[in-house]
């Protein structure tokens, strides 16, 4: 089964001004499958929206929590929820 997810992470850390987000893109990409956005938030976060195939949001997921993210992630926040759609590429905000 190839259930179809929307996950949405908060990136805690040392994660802007590092390439987090242009990494986190050509991750995304990499994997495959994939459509969303990572985006630096005001209080120093990053936000990232992955909608696809559940395997690959897990991979993404996986990546984030313990990959070689540039930077410093200190933690993550995530939920799972139904995709929304609207999104043609994965892309940088």
């Amino acid at each position: 089964m190839n259930e179809r997810v929307r996950l949405t992470v908060w990136v805690r850390g040392r994660v802007q001004g590092v390439g987090f987000r242009w990494y986190t893109r050509a991750n995304a990409l990499r994997i495959g499958g994939l459509v969303g956005f990572a985006s630096n938030l005001a209080d120093g976060r990053v936000q990232v929206v992955a909608e696809g195939p559940r395997a690959e949001c897990e991979q993404l997921l996986e990546w984030l929590r313990d990959g070689d993210t540039p930077g410093r992630v200190e933690g993550i926040t995530e939920i799972w929820d139904t995709p929304r759609g609207g999104y043609d590429t994965f892309e940088i905000r």
